[in-house]
């Protein structure tokens, strides 16, 4: 297939051996891309070709056009029929199997919505349009009406044919209105639901307040273990079971969401991005918004800024 508007690259390894993947999109344009299998002619993408048991750091909508295929979401054997439409958010361990007809996935980053750009990953369970890639305890396939099909193959082809070339008048405005249809599409076939916290679960939802309410600060998994009355160790291995993330990666995501708002809605320098999002100082908060996004602070602002300037 042909170039989209980002690629996926490995950003560390778990204790375990999983691979963990990052999207490192083009500055200026929206973090999407759009995969496809066709199994009359072959795999046409080598990042689905070659998936093995990984995680990721994006989100990830997976559609069945056509025929049934099959993939293992953490420990969850998952089958997939024609019609069904699957969303997998962040953390979850992946193992792609096989496909027998047509199937679609998109890979994305929030912020290629605007309106979403601003919003906590604390707080997804809790916005209809992110919901859907927050675990609930179970993996959660939906099934588009024979009748709205067609709308659902298209939404995949042109946001393909559109990330495919970036550089086209107005293709990052319609890769952003596309995605956010398909996301409305997506939260009406759960009928808008929402749960109170990353997952609906009461330790899960406390363990989010502490980090909402200290991650400005110098805080760590041990903190927050600590003030809710656990070991680190177990509340570690909690959070990821029931989340698919660590602590200490929430933590970080947290961190790191607030330094994104900070740097698109202020002018505040990239040392005072820090210090107010719990960083050491700009150096660290350098390293850890490239190691995530793939570029530093200050390129990501004025991209961003340079794109909402009018020609």
């Amino acid at each position: 297939m042909g170039p989209s508007s980002g690629v996926v690259r490995l950003r560390t390894v778990r204790a375990d051996g999983t691979p963990v993947y990052r999207y490192e999109d083009r500055l200026g344009t929206p973090a999407v891309s759009v995969h496809e299998l066709d199994s009359e002619r072959g795999p046409v993408d080598r990042h689905v070709e070659a998936a093995r048991p990984h995680a990721h750091d994006f989100l990830t909508l997976v559609h069945v056009e056509r025929g049934a295929g099959s993939l293992r979401v953490d420990t969850a054997d998952v089958a997939l029929e024609a019609g069904d439409v699957l969303a997998i958010g962040p953390g979850r361990v992946l193992d792609v199997g096989g496909v027998q007809g047509r199937a679609w996935a998109t890979l994305f980053l929030p912020d290629a919505v605007p309106a979403l750009a601003g919003v906590s990953p604390l707080t997804w369970g809790r916005h209809p349009l992110l919901a859907p890639f927050v675990p609930d305890g179970g993996t959660d396939v939906r099934t588009v009406a024979p009748g709205d099909r067609s709308r659902w193959a298209t939404w995949f082809a042109e946001l393909q044919d559109e990330a495919r070339a970036p550089e086209r008048v107005g293709a990052g405005a319609a890769v952003s209105a596309v995605l956010a249809q398909m996301l409305v599409g997506l939260a009406r076939l759960t009928g808008g639901a929402t749960s109170g916290g990353a997952g609906g679960d009461a330790l899960v939802d406390r363990v989010l307040a502490a980090i909402e309410g200290g991650f400005r600060g110098p805080i760590g998994t041990g903190d927050v273990a600590r003030a809710l009355g656990y070991t680190p160790g177990h509340l570690t291995t909690v959070v990821r079971e029931r989340t698919g993330r660590t602590v200490g990666e929430w933590i970080t995501e947290r961190r790191l969401s607030e330094a994104r708002r900070l740097l698109a809605e202020t002018d505040l320098p990239v040392a005072a991005v820090a210090q107010r999002t719990g960083h050491r100082d700009a150096g660290y908060l350098a390293r850890r918004f490239k190691e995530r996004y793939g570029t530093t602070p200050v390129r990501w602002r004025r991209a961003g800024r340079a794109s909402d300037t009018p020609a």
